[in-house]
């Protein structure tokens, strides 16, 4: 065989080689199933350029998470905010693309300084895979201290709406439309929405309650389920509930800035007093070799 024919041999295996991997991505890019957002939180920049391996990798190990994972990932999601970005399943397939991202990075990383990775590449995509549980975690909290920090001044614009004779429904109208933007009001608009689909009010407010699992809006909706039973006033109820909550807030605040003095006790020794004391000792040292030379 001369070389000019196993030339267009080797041409011709890879063309075809190419035309079966372009066939391969075209396939499986049709077996995804269509994502249907709608209804839904728009996606990130940087989560849209993944999203189709996202995708894939819901459709196939998605299927195979325990019901405990999905249930458990699934409060996650909805009290940190993402219940409307993306499901469970496909939370998991975050999971295994971040720990592939911080993986390979850091072999990488390795192989450009001539070093040998060893397990480093490994412990760094263990790392990955809980990355987005800490992101979670961090963005569960930030909006647990928005909606605590919020809730009084919706419980007021609620509180005004009732005893100016609006009934429940109206005020929560009300906040929604004249409250500001955030998490809590996204929490409001949901109840509305609840009871617009036919939900009483104080279950649509247990829902929110379950949702958010926050001590006190637990207190508020009990306190309106107790008033709404037994026929006491639901204005004075709200009162009652938006001067204790402003109460705790500031009780909160006072506490932080009790808690400010100790908390700074151990950066100033550890640092500052250090520093402090070489700068004033260090020309006494530089004297006293000198006198002793």
């Amino acid at each position: 065989m001369s070389s000019d024919q196993l030339k267009l041999l080797i041409g011709l295996a890879i063309a075809i080689a190419a035309m079966l991997f372009a066939y391969s991505i075209r396939k499986i890019k049709d077996d995804i199933p269509v994502d249907e957002r709608e209804y839904m939180d728009p996606l990130p920049f940087l989560m849209r350029l993944v999203w189709p391996l996202v995708q894939l990798l819901a459709m196939h190990i998605g299927e195979r998470l325990s019901v405990e994972y999905i249930e458990k990932s699934k409060v996650k999601l909805q009290r940190s905010g993402l219940g409307y970005l993306m499901n469970p399943q496909q939370y998991f397939g975050v999971q295994i693309i971040s720990a592939l991202v911080f993986g390979l990075v850091g072999y990488w990383m390795f192989t450009t300084l001539d070093k040998p990775p060893g397990a480093v590449p490994f412990m760094l995509a263990a790392l990955g895979f809980f990355f987005p549980e800490l992101n979670l975690n961090d963005r569960r909290k930030k909006r647990e201290h928005e909606i605590i920090r919020m809730l009084p001044v919706f419980l007021d614009f609620i509180t005004m709406a009732v005893q100016a004779g609006m009934n429940l429904n109206g005020a929560l109208m009300q906040a929604v439309d004249k409250g500001p933007q955030g998490a809590l009001n996204i929490e409001f608009q949901k109840v509305l929405r609840d009871i617009k689909a036919g939900v009483g009010k104080i279950s649509a407010l247990r829902n929110m309650a379950e949702r958010l699992d926050i001590k006190e809006i637990n207190n508020l909706v009990s306190a309106l389920a107790q008033a709404e039973k037994s026929g006491a006033s639901v204005g004075e109820t709200l009162r009652i509930q938006a001067d204790q909550r402003r109460v705790e807030r500031f009780q909160k605040a006072e506490k932080l800035a009790m808690q400010a003095p100790v908390k700074l006790v151990g950066p100033l020794v550890l640092f500052i007093f250090p520093t402090t004391f070489l700068i004033l000792f260090f020309p006494i040292a530089v004297q006293m070799v000198d006198v002793l030379k």
